[in-house]
């Protein structure tokens, strides 16, 4: 059975963040209306387009099993409309810029007074304080979030990570919040605001680093590997290149073949407690009994040296060999995989990791299915709506308007065609 089937969400976002949300959503069953502009849409219907005239794969992969109206919500018929939405859905969900809701009319407060179950749902750039008002994008997030400043290089820029923290973590966040809020509705029967920012949720995925920001004070942080080149540190978290972060240090290495396949490589941990099968595999076994080498603490100011000497031997071997050699030890390692490699990867189309859906216009396309696995619920991804293609439906069996009525919406231009 769908978890969360009979929840009705209305859908007010657009980009990435919002429909993040609004989709995990929808694949546990949730019935998610998303509202779009008559004749437009959501933006990313027509952002990055690789088939003309066709949704692009940034809409369909962030938009598949929900339905779409087309409403014009400045026009009289339109608030109606809205009006009526807001009466029967559990759930809004919104990512527009500071007092858009407001400006319709519909305020938080009037949005209580329709149903005072409703969950009010946003997705924000900041939360209170000097940048409320400011304006966010995914890369704006990472770096106002910690994520930038510690990431790259000691000696190069802050970089930006390809992993989408700040959107599509946010709007994991926020369906986090919405599943609570629904769950305290069914004691307290009244519905409540959920909020999150974009900067709140990069920085909480970087608490490691605000970590050691604190242990600055205390000292050097022996496990970053420029300690072990004597480079003093500053007074925040420096960049840490491939450091692991973590109390067991680990780089990336280059494997067999680095040298015109740009992801031949592997993560390599130097785990304490199978440092003897690390240095039986690399070929250094005195390093077991060495004093300089056989402790944790004697080991930090040498990581260079070690970590060059690993790489001595991955570079004999492939990543998968890599890890088939190490795996059996119990020493952590990792191939680089690349887009590609994921995308063949047989295991992640069986588990729903990856799906293929098949679009009424664009045809068969590869996307992200669901993270998160239930052992009764497992969902099933459908294709994203066309533009307006459930209005309809959405007025007759959602809304409960007559024929009648529905003629005067349209005739209205409340709605598209």
């Amino acid at each position: 059975m769908e978890a969360l089937k009979g929840v009705k969400i209305l859908d007010f976002t657009h980009v990435q963040s919002g429909p993040t949300c609004t989709q995990l959503l929808a694949w546990f069953g949730a019935d998610v209306v998303k509202v779009e502009r008559p004749g437009i849409g959501d933006i990313t219907r027509g952002q990055l387009r690789d088939i003309p005239d066709v949704d692009s794969l940034y809409f369909t992969m962030l938009n598949s099993n929900k339905r779409s109206i087309t409403l014009n919500t400045k026009n009289e018929k339109g608030k109606v409309v809205l009006e009526r939405l807001v009466k029967t859905c559990d759930v809004l969900v919104e990512n527009f810029a500071p007092g858009a809701l407001d400006r319709m009319g519909f305020s938080w407060e009037r949005i209580q007074e329709l149903n005072p179950r409703m969950i009010y749902a946003s997705v924000k750039g900041f939360g209170p304080g000097p940048f409320a008002d400011c304006k966010v994008y995914e890369n704006v997030a990472q770096c106002a979030g910690g994520g930038a400043s510690t990431t790259g290089f000691l000696d190069g820029p802050p970089t930006v990570t390809g992993a989408q923290i700040g959107d599509t973590g946010t709007g994991m966040n926020l369906a986090f919040g919405i599943v609570t809020a629904l769950f305290h509705r069914e004691s307290s029967g009244k519905g409540q605001r959920v909020q999150a920012a974009m900067q709140d949720g990069v920085l909480n995925l970087c608490r490691v680093k605000l970590r050691d920001q604190q242990r600055l004070g205390h000292g050097p942080l022996k496990e970053y590997s420029q300690h072990g080149r004597n480079i003093p540190f500053g007074d925040a978290t420096p960049r840490a290149g491939n450091d692991s972060g973590g109390g067991q240090p680990g780089w990336i290495l280059k494997c067999k073949g680095w040298e015109t396949d740009p992801n031949a490589y592997t993560y390599f941990i130097t785990q304490a407690a199978i440092w003897g099968n690390i240095c039986d595999v690399i070929g250094k076994p005195e390093w077991k009994d060495d004093p300089g080498y056989a402790t944790p603490d004697a080991r930090l100011d040498k990581l260079t040296d070690i970590f060059d000497t690993i790489e001595d031997w991955t570079k004999t071997k492939t990543k998968f060999e890599v890890m088939e050699i190490c795996n059996p030890l119990d020493i952590p390692c990792g191939p680089i995989l690349s887009m590609k490699e994921l995308a063949e990867e047989p295991s992640l189309r069986e588990t729903g990791t990856i799906v293929e859906v098949d679009h009424p216009t664009r045809g068969k396309y590869l996307t992200v299915g669901n993270p998160v696995k239930l052992s009764a619920s497992p969902p099933v991804v459908k294709p994203s709506p066309l533009l307006g293609e459930h209005t309809e439906e959405i007025l007759r069996d959602f809304l409960g308007f007559s024929d009648q009525e529905i003629t005067e919406i349209k005739a209205s231009g409340a709605v598209g065609k």
